[in-house]
């Protein structure tokens, strides 16, 4: 592999700005957002950005915290099976709405959908683990 089509290495490239993600990760996982369903938003906004070591990962790190092959196994058809709970469908509506970012979709009706489950600062929280999963997901799809 040449050094023209090595993968970057973010972390010794810019080490400080890589250090500022892990500290952010470190406050995004700190939130209070319950760990199962962290596991389940890093796992489906990895799954629509296409990271694979990012999907192998977080579906790892779920199994390994009781989540269940049938929940992961549905994950990516969510809004059509009812292994989900009207709280976890909310975030992971909000999930996909601010990774797939729609020109012209109108946030306001997921914003009333999430506060009927979550507190504000529970749905802030949950903002922050999506734009860090998203973050994550970009960072390694970039070396793939």
């Amino acid at each position: 592999m040449s050094a023209e089509t090595a993968p970057f290495r973010h972390d010794l490239n810019v080490p400080e700005i890589y250090k500022a993600f892990i500290a952010a990760e470190a406050a995004v996982v700190a939130s209070g957002i319950d760990k199962h369903l962290l596991h389940l938003l890093k796992l489906r906004v990895s799954q629509l950005n296409g990271c694979a070591f990012c999907v192998k990962m977080h579906s790892k790190e779920a199994r390994d915290d009781g989540e269940t092959n049938e929940r992961l196994d549905r994950l990516v058809v969510w809004d059509h099976v009812s292994d989900f709970t009207a709280r976890e469908k909310a975030a992971f509506a909000w999930a996909e709405a601010l990774t797939q970012l729609p020109t012209h979709r109108d946030l306001a009706p997921l914003r009333a959908t999430l506060r009927e489950h979550f507190t504000d600062v529970e749905a802030s929280a949950l903002t922050s683990v999506i734009a860090m999963i998203n973050l994550w997901n970009r960072l390694g799809v970039s070396v793939h």
